[in-house]
């Protein structure tokens, strides 16, 4: 009897080992599947991104030839220049743009306006559909007057390169040659006052006061901002 009640305790331990082996087992292959799962979903979002990063490099170069190829032999006249990573057009020239401490566009900023956005706008017409936003940015040195503080600089700078701005996409967007692209300049066109958060620096790390005071016209492309969600969906 005592070595009958042995062999099934033997027996049902035994079975009970294999029921447990048996459920490892299918754990392990329920984790295998997910880790493959997770890999997959890794290579597809890294395959994105890289075809998004390709796109975004093509689109880039293709926007800046055209600018290039557009407005080669003004930039030395307007003293202008176009950044190829950020398809930044900058005018390096301030004092052809506004008068100091002002807001108003003089003239000389209007006749130029007059001959450039139009031009601009077309070219970049071509590229409707990759372009996500078009930013008119204006930057100012960190100086005011002697008799305000660091801080009250910052804030009337802000006040002074957002009204410039403003009034830049007032006087482009009311052009005669641009009024088929209005609907889509209120879609796409902003206007954007940094004040004296962006300076340029010379060599040295001092502010170039002159150069810091610039109005830029940005194009930021549909291939950044999908690469920023395909990012956050990762993390």
């Amino acid at each position: 009897m005592s070595d009958l009640f042995n062999t099934r305790a033997a027996e049902q331990e035994e079975h009970h080992w294999l029921s447990v082996s048996d459920l490892m087992a299918g754990l392990m292959v329920v984790f295998l599947f997910i880790a493959i799962a997770l890999m997959r979903n890794t290579l597809e979002e890294q395959r994105k991104v890289k075809e998004i990063a390709v796109a975004y490099q093509e689109t880039q170069v293709a926007i800046y030839d055209a600018l290039i190829g557009e407005f080669e032999k003004d930039l030395e006249t307007w003293n202008a220049h176009i950044d190829r990573d950020t398809l930044t057009f900058t005018f390096n020239s301030p004092d052809i743009l506004f008068e100091q401490g002002k807001e108003a566009i003089n003239w000389r900023y209007r006749k130029l306006l007059s001959d450039f956005f139009p031009r601009y706008i077309t070219v970049l017409d071509r590229f409707n559909k990759e372009i996500d936003e078009v930013r008119i940015e204006g930057h100012t040195s960190s100086v005011w007057n002697r008799h305000v503080s660091a801080s009250d600089a910052y804030f009337l700078n802000m006040q002074l390169s957002q009204g410039r701005t403003r009034n830049v996409l007032e006087y482009v967007y009311g052009l005669d040659e641009v009024a088929p692209y209005q609907k889509w300049l209120k879609a796409h066109v902003a206007a954007v006052g940094f004040s004296s958060s962006r300076p340029i620096v010379n060599d040295q790390g001092n502010e170039d006061g002159r150069a810091s005071r610039r109005v830029t016209f940005r194009v930021i492309t549909n291939a950044e901002i999908k690469i920023k969600q395909i990012l956050e969906t990762v993390q």
